[in-house]
């Protein structure tokens, strides 16, 4: 019978993510067999699953840990941004509905048994389930009808480890506030707490442990101290670019315009770690360095409105100047349909009904479609023969002339486009940049012949075992466990 462990944390950020994803590599490691799960994500950064739908990304990398493959169960609802006040909402990896965030608070609760099912179907196969929450536990104005925090903790029957984030200040008061605000009934599925992301000398908080433990009344664990090579993992989401800063320090500069609705910008970590790039996220308000060797337009979870962003902050009219001196652009995905003259959206889909011109710099148009395509890919890059695995996760179809001059071909169909004039691409495949080979041969001199993304990342999921493994009393942490009800 399965066992299963869910994490929450007092806010945002706290590391919950890398701690699931920590603890299910310890678990494969001892020839377990763990699946990660997330009830409720809130993510633009996304992956495509083995089963044909969407999850969080940081479920993928969880799944990773796990050695496994990662499938729709492991995150059931994914919410994806759209507007200030509504997101998309992903049920079992498919497009469900576009809604307010009022409307969702409203309707959530009638998706618990979804999750549930997703949950149980997780538990059927495995040893554990390591269920991660979402945002903050103490967030009592949204305690009603919550599928994410305590309330799917209540439904599944699950104990709690409640994690502190020290690094950010004042965990004390965050935990031991946590549970004075709560319900006693939640406060009652708590059984240990944990302290995270610690820097100096541990024993300097060994009063404070103490102090959490004696308040709260459950055992403290840590803390754990901060894990540097974290940046080497892909990011949960847009959090993570506040502070996403450039590996390399090399010569070749890549710009990246942050649109507000950046999706799947982990398509870039593999270039953030060329030691030979300077990889810059140009934020709203600060031009596109005119420096730039190349310029990528990321991917959008609503392209006309982001279309419209990035022409009020004239990176426009920077881009149509690093074209006319001779710089490469890159467009991936919604940054694809955007160099294309026209983006229509007849439906609605992302936004309001209507047609927006694009950058003109490609000889296509693009049509937003209800159906969203998620396709896990083995492309073939067309200039250097290169073999690219990716993803396709869009909901428009893009045709025009410059379509005839294919970024890559998959299966012998073209992919993507290439304008006459050689300097501008664009294609719909994300996770490209992972592939070494292709990466050497897009950037040239300015790729390192040593660095493999794809076993760099590897590396770090056991290293992050090894850093869990040395810091905290991981069979004491999974005594905690209980059997997983199936009724």
């Amino acid at each position: 019978m399965a066992k299963s462990l869910m994490f929450m944390g007092t806010g945002s950020d706290v590391g919950k993510s890398l701690l699931v994803a920590g603890l299910c590599r310890v678990l494969a490691n001892r020839g377990l067999r763990v699946a990660p799960f997330k009830p409720q994500n809130m993510s633009n950064n996304a992956a495509v699953t083995a089963d044909g739908g969407e999850i969080g990304r940081a479920q993928a990398l969880q799944a990773r840990a796990a050695r496994r493959e990662p499938i729709t169960a492991m995150n059931p609802v994914l919410l994806k941004p759209e507007q200030e006040t509504g997101s998309q909402v992903v049920v079992r990896g498919q497009r469900r509905a576009s809604m307010s965030a009022r409307a969702y608070w409203a309707e959530r609760g009638r998706l618990m048994p979804e999750v549930l099912g997703a949950f149980h179907e997780l538990a059927a196969d495995c040893d554990y389930v390591i269920v991660e929450g979402a945002g903050s536990a103490s967030e009592v104005n949204l305690r009603a009808n919550d599928i994410a925090n305590f309330g799917f903790a209540q439904a599944a029957e699950l104990p709690v480890v409640l994690i502190g984030d020290i690094h950010r200040g004042g965990v004390i008061a965050s935990i031991v506030g946590t549970f004075a605000v709560i319900g006693e009934a939640d406060a009652g599925l708590i059984r240990a707490t944990l302290v995270n992301k610690f820097q100096g000398d541990p024993s300097l908080f060994a009063a404070g442990i103490d102090f959490v433990a004696q308040r709260t009344g459950v055992p403290c664990f840590g803390p754990v101290p901060w894990f540097a090579d974290a940046a080497k993992l892909p990011a949960e989401d847009v959090l993570a670019l506040e502070s996403y800063v450039s590996r390399g320090s090399g010569g070749f500069t890549i710009a990246v315009p942050r649109l507000p609705r950046i999706a799947n910008f982990d398509d870039l970590d593999p270039l953030r770690a060329e030691p030979g790039v300077n990889l810059v996220l140009v934020e709203p308000g600060q031009p596109i360095p005119r420096s730039a060797d190349l310029v990528i337009l990321p991917g959008s979870k609503a392209t006309r409105s982001d279309l419209a962003a990035l022409r009020a902050n004239g990176w426009d009219i920077d881009l149509l100047a690093h074209h006319r001196a001779g710089g490469r652009i890159l467009g991936i995905c919604g940054g694809y349909q955007m160099l294309g003259r026209t983006i229509a959206d007849p439906d609605g889909i992302e936004g309001e009904p209507g047609v927006s011109a694009g950058l003109g710099l490609l000889d296509v148009e693009t049509r937003l479609e209800p159906v969203k395509q998620l396709r896990v890919e083995q492309a073939i890059h067309t200039a250097s023969g290169q073999p690219i695995s990716g993803y396709h996760m869009h909901m428009g179809v893009t045709e025009g002339t410059d379509r005839q001059r294919a970024f890559a071909s998959i299966s012998g169909a073209l992919e993507g486009a290439v304008s006459a004039d050689g300097l501008v691409t664009g294609t719909y495949l994300h996770g490209l940049f992972a592939a070494d080979a292709f990466r050497r041969a897009f950037l040239g001199n300015a790729a390192s012949p040593d660095l493999g993304y794809e076993a760099g990342v590897e590396r770090a999921l056991d290293d992050l075992a090894a850093h869990l493994q040395t810091h905290l009393d991981i069979d004491a942490l999974l005594a905690l466990a209980e059997p997983v009800s199936l009724a």
